[in-house]
């Protein structure tokens, strides 16, 4: 069973960037897809971005796009989310998910395996 925990949340400037990693448990990391999805005070969690087993494949959000870039060590079994240029409206509890289902179309469908979230905060 898939266990991941997510690190790098924080405090941030309007502009700010952040990193946010995620480590996953298994050995069969390189083999499965990864996303990060964010959920707002009073929000539903929302899909920000995914990326195929290789990395080969990565879809975004619209409300992302050119500003946040989703990576990944199958070394290290380590998938990152590196945001620029970061809004208050970015401002959620960020959660990475393993091994979901990742479609051509870019659709990702999450699977049972979260992490316990980490909260990014962006305010002057």
């Amino acid at each position: 069973h898939v266990q991941v925990v997510e690190s790098g949340g924080g405090l941030v400037q309007p502009g700010g960037s952040l990193r946010l990693s995620c480590v996953a448990s298994a050995r069969t990391f390189s083999t499965y897809a990864l996303a990060w999805f964010r959920q707002a005070p009073g929000m539903e969690r929302e899909f920000v971005a995914a990326i195929s087993y290789s990395g080969g494949k990565t879809y975004y959000a619209d409300s992302v796009k050119g500003r946040f870039t989703i990576s990944r060590d199958n070394a290290k079994n380590t998938v990152y989310l590196q945001m620029n240029s970061l809004k208050p409206e970015d401002t959620a509890v960020y959660y990475c998910n393993a091994d979901g289902s990742l479609y051509y179309s870019g659709t990702y469908k999450p699977s049972d395996t979260w992490g316990q979230g980490t909260q990014v905060t962006v305010s002057s």
